[in-house]
């Protein structure tokens, strides 16, 4: 769900008694900006090449790869293809919907790929998105933070944040509106008038990327205007009622809605669940970033007491974000919609992680703690670009394979990697297609829930969201209908070279295991 936010710092948090303590244990106070009288002029430059040279930084996972590895990035990129081909009334059989949401990163990539090409139309709509949600959650952190102390000692945090489970996953509609919230929510903050009248229109942007952030972010603003209004000690009355009413929306929402709950939304509660991406070996870096974020909170403890903590809004929002991952469903199937709205708590996880940033933000943390932090970053990038670069070959295994094909063939791939948290195979496929093939089981058109949709039998895609599950992992039998179809997998079983084999009707996909790393090691 972020733009390059210029973010100040909240009030002063200090332990004064009387109406002042109130505030403080708030923790959301309304004037983040701080005073610029006798401030340099190099300080601020300072600022600013620091922000630049981060930034920079903070975009080199776009770009030290052949291809950005993020999942659904794929399926984004092969329908703002389709979509041009719509648009000069080629793809008989699929339409562009007029939607008012869910629409803005295909937006940017529709708007891109005509000028610059595919290739560069996704490095800039990706580092876009990157921007947008890294700075956002800065700002939102930032007036979260002690008086005029930006926070870069949490740089290290937000940037694995960045680049975690929500981004591989590549539900960059989501991602860029998150990031959007976070700076709209700075903005709430400001002393001027007009800063905080701007957050409304990034709102109405955030909405157009994705609506669920947006819907998240008024109720973070309900909670801490609810907060204001009330004595310190009865705002606990306040969190148990919240989550009281988190808890019927939960069961409201299952009965009147097809749902489904997973036991590993308990896994998404901390948030920490965003560094674990595709195998196994990210499990201790999640348990590093655990074991430093309790030394945060004890820090925090330590800091400003317990009962401090407790009265803070930070830290009851924290709370209440952690039980909705559990309580809420983890998919639902909206209205209008044929396939559900998914991975909800993995998504929120997101939210959570940096609602935990600015609780940390109002202490200062010891050298040790930050420079842990950077050394777990470290890891993380570390392990991101090995995967990545184990991806990019299968890739190019993929592309190569693809190439024997005659033109505009329709093409289905069952491979995935049993060792990733996520399937980072799935959509492969699509972004290969780009201009040559057809990805016959994308399953966007199906969905209606993007704006490119297939509502009959087409050439191009299937129009049916279960059969497009089917193909993807496995389970479908092939009709005359789909035929010709042809079928990207390995050329022998137990090898990790990859072929493509004609399909024949009544033949059944199945999904065949291919780990990554199997092929980067077999080349």
């Amino acid at each position: 769900m972020h733009r390059d936010s210029r973010a100040v710092s909240i009030g002063a948090m200090g332990g004064r008694r009387g109406s002042k303590l109130e505030l403080s244990a708030i923790g959301f106070q309304r004037n983040c900006v701080p005073s610029t009288r006798g401030a340099a002029c190099t300080g601020a430059c300072a600022a600013r090449v620091r922000g630049i040279a981060l930034s920079i930084l903070l975009l080199a996972p776009c770009f030290w790869q052949p291809r950005i590895q993020a999942g659904d990035l794929s399926s984004h990129l092969y329908n703002a293809w389709l979509a041009q081909l719509i648009e000069r009334g080629l793809a008989p059989g699929l339409t562009l919907a007029r939607q008012s949401n869910n629409v803005l990163f295909d937006w940017i990539l529709s708007g891109l790929m005509p000028a610059f090409g595919a290739a560069a139309a996704q490095r800039i709509a990706v580092s876009a998105a990157v921007l947008v949600f890294f700075w956002g959650a800065f700002a939102f952190v930032w007036c979260s933070s002690r008086p005029r102390k930006a926070p870069w000692q949490l740089v290290p945090c937000l940037s694995m944040l960045a680049y975690g489970w929500v981004f591989h996953m590549g539900l960059f509609n989501f991602y860029m509106s998150l990031g959007l919230c976070f700076g709209a929510l700075a903005l709430r903050r400001q002393p001027k008038r007009w800063a905080r009248t701007l957050a409304i229109p990034v709102f109405a942007v955030a909405y157009v990327a994705h609506p669920l952030p947006v819907a998240w972010a008024a109720a973070t603003l309900v909670y801490v205007r609810a907060a204001q209004a009330l004595a310190p000690r009865r705002r606990l009355w306040l969190m148990l009622g919240t989550l009281a009413a988190v808890a019927l929306t939960g069961f409201l929402l299952g009965k009147f809605f097809m749902t489904h709950r997973d036991p590993d939304q308990f896994v998404a509660m901390t948030g920490a669940d965003q560094v674990w991406i595709y195998g196994r070996r990210y499990i201790g870096v999640v348990a590093a970033v655990l074991a430093t974020w309790a030394l945060c909170f004890q820090r925090v403890l330590d800091t400003r007491g317990v009962e401090r903590t407790f009265l803070d809004v930070r830290f009851q929002l924290c709370a209440l974000n952690a039980a909705a991952v559990v309580l809420l469903p983890g998919a639902m199937l909206l209205p209008g919609f044929r396939s559900p709205l998914d991975f909800v708590a993995e998504r929120m996880s997101l939210a959570g992680a940096v609602l935990f940033c600015a609780l940390v933000a109002s202490v200062r943390l010891p050298k040790a703690l930050v420079g842990a932090m950077a050394a777990i970053a470290v890891a993380f990038f570390g392990l991101s670009y090995a995967d990545e670069r184990a991806l990019n070959r299968v890739e190019s295994e993929m592309e190569r394979a693809v190439a024997n094909l005659p033109p505009r063939q329709r093409v289905v791939s069952a491979l995935a990697d049993p060792d990733s948290r996520v399937n980072p195979l799935a959509h492969l496929v699509d972004r290969i297609c780009l201009g040559r093939c057809f990805s016959y089981a994308n399953y966007e058109p199906a969905t209606a829930q993007f704006r490119v949709r297939a509502n009959q039998q087409n050439q191009f895609v299937v129009s049916d969201y279960g059969e497009s599950y089917r193909m993807q992992t496995g389970g479908y039998t092939v009709r005359e209908r789909d035929l010709p179809l042809f079928s990207i997998g390995l050329c022998e079983p137990g090898r990790p070279q990859i072929c493509v084999a004609p399909l024949r009707a009544g033949t059944t996909l199945q999904k065949t295991d291919l780990p990554a790393a199997a092929v980067l090691g077999g080349g």
